[in-house]
């Protein structure tokens, strides 16, 4: 017989784990199903193994910056392999942990490719389920490349698990993936070079800030080509050549590893989304304003998967999948509330974004007041050693509100949080300089920033 359930989740990261166990609690017969390990790319490939990772390199860059103001020594180094054991030790019980507290709170756990039959069905390894409700959440995958010899390059799990980092690496793209991966490899002694087709890399983030982020880079030893177009990439007896094509001319390039960082698109592969009457787009699956499938009316969508205004990042698909389980339970059609989402790139130090860039600030009328501070020489950057920083905060004139914020500093994420709750709730930036603060803080900067 057939095993029908209320719900089927398609794809067991924390989107789809926390759109199960909620539907779960409310007495729904739940069950989800990946091909992976459960976890999703955030906790097991992702966000949290690289944010490990950084933190040794954060404590590296830390004593470099004050060597010579109290602390001694020439050789600040990284044990790739302790370190990469120390990941280990986290991302390693995430798949069990998450599939037992799953099925302790009823959710049926299932494993295999999941692939539609009809609009109600799906196969998931030659065994057919029905579900009154299906929400996909399967996330993204790198984009394919197609470029000779693409084949060589390794994507960002495979960086994630390096045995051992070798002492040259190329990063194709200009995006996150590449930026925080070299800003790790060169404080743990590798020369990162990052290739990118573009005039402006992180073409999402302030490009006022970009440059400054590219000079302290440089300063730590992260390359970054700009306008250049990977013509090949082709093996050789001590690692890769690529073959690169920059304002006309070709030059060539050798390294030992070539990483994927130009870009992830929504993972729908062998999902038979024609089958379940499901349209998509390269953009992922297409979705009313509510989650619910434009075409299938059981379907749902979140994260990566979908095609929604919100940003590729991990708390965006979270509350999507907790807003699309919401109005599977109660029949709703509530609309996620995207508003002043915080997004960061954890170089070192970090370059972050709440609300809009300047330009679109000024074409979408807003009369613009832009506060911009260098940040470099203050006390919170002087304490630590660190010659880079600054913030440039976007002010409508008429309300005395945030409309954009962006910040370039050490742990300014912390400073988006605040700026972020601030603009969610509509505070001015009088209400925010009437606070007082801990001093000396990061965070009591925000009010000379404003």
């Amino acid at each position: 017989m057939t095993e029908k359930f209320d719900l089927l989740v398609i794809g067991a990261g924390v989107a789809g784990m926390s759109a199960a166990t909620k539907s779960s609690s409310q007495g729904r017969r739940v069950a989800i199903v990946d091909a992976l390990p459960y976890g999703g790319t955030c906790a097991l490939r992702g966000c949290d193994p690289k944010k490990i990772l950084r933190r040794g390199a954060e404590i590296v860059d830390a004593a470099r910056m004050f060597s010579g103001k109290g602390i001694e020594g020439d050789q600040f180094g990284i044990n790739w392999a302790d370190l990469m054991k120390h990941k280990h030790g986290f991302t390693d019980p995430v798949p069990k942990n998450m599939e037992e507290s799953l099925r302790s709170q009823g959710v049926t756990t299932l494993h295999g490719v999941a692939a539609f039959t009809d609009d109600t069905h799906v196969d998931i390894d030659g065994k057919i389920y029905e579900a009154s409700n299906i929400l996909i959440a399967t996330g993204a995958r790198p984009r394919e490349l197609d470029f000779p010899g693409h084949e060589h390059l390794i994507d960002s799990t495979d960086f994630l698990n390096l045995p051992n980092l070798p002492p040259r690496i190329a990063f194709i793209g200009g995006g996150l993936v590449s930026f925080e991966f070299a800003h790790i490899a060169a404080r743990a002694g590798s020369s990162p070079v990052i290739l990118d087709r573009g005039d402006i890399p992180l073409q999402e983030f302030d490009p006022d800030l970009v440059e400054l982020l590219l000079e302290r880079g440089e300063t730590a030893g992260v390359a970054v080509q700009r306008n250049t177009t990977i013509a090949s990439v082709v093996k050789i007896p001590q690692g890769f050549r690529i073959t690169v094509e920059r304002g006309g001319e070709t030059a060539t390039i050798d390294t030992d590893l070539v990483v994927h960082g130009a870009g992830r698109v929504p993972d729908l592969t062998r999902m038979g989304l024609d089958a379940g009457s499901i349209a998509y787009s390269p953009k992922g699956i297409s979705v009313a304003g509510h989650l619910q499938s434009t075409t299938n009316p059981h379907v749902y969508a979140a994260g990566d998967s979908a095609d929604t205004p919100g940003m590729p990042l991990t708390p965006v698909a979270v509350f999507e999948a907790q807003v699309a389980a919401s109005n599977i339970l109660k029949s709703g059609t509530v609309t996620p509330d995207y508003r002043a989402i915080p997004a960061a790139v954890f170089t070192i130090p970090e370059l972050v974004r709440v609300g809009l860039l300047e330009h679109d600030a000024r074409a979408e009328g807003f009369d613009v007041d832009v506060r911009y501070s260098d940040t470099s020489g203050w006390y919170s950057n002087y304490r630590i050693g660190e010659t880079a920083g600054a913030t440039k905060i976007l002010i409508d004139k008429n309300t005395d509100r945030i409309i954009g914020a962006h910040l370039f500093g050490h742990h300014y994420s912390e400073v988006a949080n605040t700026i972020s709750l601030a603009m969610k709730h509509g505070l001015t930036t009088k209400q925010l300089r009437s606070t007082t603060a801990v001093y000396p803080s990061i965070g009591g900067d925000l009010a000379a920033m404003l």
